[in-house]
């Protein structure tokens, strides 16, 4: 089982930049594939951006594409959710998961099966 601690989040101006992160512990790191997804009030969980153990593999949600970056640092245990040119939309809560077979990349939100504690994050127009 892996345990899994977000940071990161907060507001910002459209535009903007933030970083998340979600630092793993219990079992090893790279036995996982990780994803970040988001949830906005009244909305399904959306999926956002996912990677594979060894970072070769990524896939975007369509409306995040060419504005994040998913990322992962296997020495820190660390996977990282870089999101530029924020917009209000993309107002939300947004959780990382990770995967038990670590080479698939999937938006499948069903398929993680551990998950960070959710963090806020709201961009002003």
């Amino acid at each position: 089982q892996v345990q899994l601690v977000q940071s990161g989040g907060g507001l910002v101006q459209a535009g903007g930049s933030l970083r998340l992160s979600c630092a793993a512990s219990g079992r090893t790191f790279t036995r996982y594939s990780m994803g970040w997804f988001r949830q906005a009030p009244g909305k399904e969980r959306e999926f956002v951006a996912a990677i594979s153990w060894s970072g070769r593999s990524t896939q975007y949600g369509d409306s995040v594409k060419g504005r994040f970056t998913i990322s992962r640092d296997n020495g820190q245990n660390t996977v990282y959710l870089q999101m530029n040119s924020l917009k209000p939309e993309d107002t939300a809560v947004y959780y990382c998961a990770a995967h038990d077979q670590s080479t698939v990349v999937t938006a499948s939100v069903m398929t993680y099966a551990y998950w960070g504690q959710g963090t806020q994050v709201t961009v002003s127009s």
